[in-house]
């Protein structure tokens, strides 16, 4: 493992231990050359998937991109980072395992809808209006309404 502050190859790993209801490993590692430590996490991927973006480009599927954008809907928010942790493992095992090798940003975007919905209405409705574009207070009355109305 590359030490993220000086770069060295030649990292060595200090504890292991289970983490995020054992789905993953944490390692601290310790870099001889700088002195600096950091921690690393290694999870099971059943297999790569790409994602198929609304210009057309494919990129490799970004977990803690995901991570970043369902932590953003939910700054603020009664919801502690073991739940976050378990939404981000959920969706990731849902495309792991149900989705084809090529999934379209837009189905990750209603599955992390699907799964706010369930955890938190203020983050369901604040990531909607960035995922869905809202422009106007009107956007947001009319995905209230619908979300009453449902």
């Amino acid at each position: 493992m590359r030490c993220p502050f000086c770069g060295s190859e030649d990292t060595q790993v200090k504890d292991s231990r289970p983490a995020e209801d054992n789905a993953a490993i944490r390692r601290r590692r310790s870099c001889p050359a700088c002195g600096s430590r950091f921690t690393t996490f290694e999870r099971v991927q059943l297999r790569e998937i790409t994602v198929l973006k609304a210009d057309g480009r494919r990129v490799p599927f970004d977990r803690e991109k995901l991570a970043r954008s369902i932590r953003v809907a939910l700054r603020k928010r009664p919801v502690d980072e073991d739940r976050i942790e378990r939404i981000v493992n959920g969706i990731q095992r849902k495309l792991e395992t149900e989705a084809e090798s090529e999934v379209t940003s837009r189905q990750i975007g209603e599955i992390v809808m699907d799964a706010l919905k369930e955890v938190d209405q203020v983050a369901y409705v604040r990531f909607a209006s960035v995922y869905r574009n809202f422009g106007e207070a009107k956007d947001f009355r009319e995905f209230l309404g619908k979300m009453d109305a449902g």
